[in-house]
């Protein structure tokens, strides 16, 4: 059925694709939109639209969309091959560096998305630990496997440590496997930890959950428990890594884990995942175990291909830039002050939360730490909020979870969304569109 107002590619996208996108964007049919081309934080829509980019691919074009770097890099690259499926030079001088920087990785392996990675991080510590459970955090993202999907927007708030689906499609034997404990609960995890400690393989957390940033000791606390009972600590750090810090979440939060996991953001807008850890665990993956109960199979047609690694290397290459960080943690603060000012002066209860180039709103009167408490928030009034900043050509994701900031943002970008922010709120106070 075609739509006379709604632009042609809305239409065709319609079309082919479950509610018109490729996933979670949940947008109404009339702002179905199709992106025609992005620079620097902003992107385009096949109508014409400019619109302000607080989404910058789900946190993947960190370095900002078309960045000439980037740019050149793959050109350069793709006229010398796309894939070979082995180990290339841009390969192997990225691992080289990943493993410079972040000192839980001794050997590496690439895979072709953050979802990958920490599916194989799993995947590791049951065979390293020879143990089948996994604890993570209640509302945590790790990726579309069985166990990133569960428990992630739980509404039945079963009782700790039971998991919640969340997603239809996975067996009911997955939840055997998974213990679920509220992010920033110290003395809880330690509690889990302790009592599964002979089934427990590992419990794998996003240091920075969301946008909720960890308590104090939170992190040292998980590291001291797995520690104490030979547990691995696996850190998703699919979006952390390469954002608060060059050296990640490791560097910002001066904790290691065992294995680690990337994507994201380290691929400078171009697909890529990569997964480290400890020499002999990672060494469980060699092909010459094969055939032996120490081998883990783990295998990529596309991990490390040679016009990814280019990208990434030359968005570190940008990372690496003086006062890159500087800049992106001034700018997040001061989204997230400017945010707080026009909320107070509506006078709605709300709190801004995130670190770094991240930033989330949720309407509740009480602190956010955790799943619940943001789940106890007026999810109805942020979704609102976020489809009038999307008439109002702001880009993001409407299921409201986070905004993204990128190294091509600034504060007059900022000033000119916090504008379009106190108009969108208005409306939502009002009931205008």
């Amino acid at each position: 059925m075609t739509e006379p107002n709604m632009p042609q590619a809305a239409q065709r996208s319609l079309q082919v694709f479950p509610a018109g996108s490729n996933g979670e964007f949940n947008l109404p049919r009339e702002l179905c939109t199709v992106i025609s081309r992005g620079e620097g934080c902003e992107v385009v829509d096949t109508n014409g639209a400019a619109f302000l980019d607080f989404s910058m691919g789900w946190g993947s074009a960190l370095v900002g969309h078309a960045r000439p770097e980037v740019a050149e890099a793959v050109v350069r690259q793709s006229e010398l091959g796309a894939n070979f499926a082995c180990v290339n030079e841009n390969s192997l001088a990225l691992a080289e560096e990943i493993c410079r920087l972040s000192p839980a990785c001794e050997r590496l392996r690439f895979c072709a998305s953050g979802t990958e990675a920490t599916m194989y991080c799993q995947r590791l510590a049951r065979a390293a630990t020879g143990r089948r459970m996994i604890l993570k955090f209640e509302g945590a993202y790790h990726g579309a496997n069985e166990i990133g999907v569960t428990s992630l927007f739980p509404h039945s708030l079963l009782d700790f440590p039971r998991p919640d689906p969340s997603s239809a499609g996975i067996p009911p034997g997955v939840a055997d496997d998974i213990l679920v404990a509220p992010y920033n609960d110290s003395a809880l995890a330690t509690r889990f930890v302790a009592e599964h400690a002979d089934e427990l393989a590992a419990v794998i957390v996003e240091p920075l959950q969301r946008c909720t940033p960890p308590k104090e000791g939170f992190l040292e606390s998980l590291r001291s428990t797995c520690t104490e009972h030979d547990v691995l600590l696996i850190f998703d750090e699919v979006v952390t890594g390469f954002r608060l810090a060059y050296g990640g979440a490791q560097e910002y939060y001066g904790v290691i884990p065992d294995l680690v996991a990337y994507g994201k953001a380290l691929g400078g807008g171009y697909p890529i995942g990569a997964f480290g850890g400890w020499a002999d665990v990672m060494d469980q993956v060699r092909e010459d175990r094969l055939g032996t109960p120490e081998y883990v199979w783990v295998a990529s047609t596309l991990g490390g291909n040679p016009i990814s690694t280019a990208a990434a290397r030359a968005a570190l290459g940008v990372f690496r830039e003086p006062d890159c960080y500087q800049h992106l943690h001034e700018l997040g603060r001061y989204l997230r002050n400017g945010m707080r000012q026009v909320l107070e002066e509506h006078q709605e209860q709300a709190q801004v939360i995130g670190d770094g180039p991240l930033v989330q709103v949720v309407f509740s009167p009480e602190p956010v730490d955790d799943y619940r408490s943001t789940w106890r928030g007026d999810g109805a009034k942020g979704r609102a909020l976020m489809l009038n900043l999307f008439r109002r050509k702001v880009f993001l994701n409407p299921m409201g979870t986070k905004l993204y900031l990128s190294v091509a943002h600034s504060q007059d970008v900022c000033d000119r969304f916090l504008d379009r922010f106190a108009d969108a709120l208005q409306a939502v106070r009002t009931g205008r569109e």
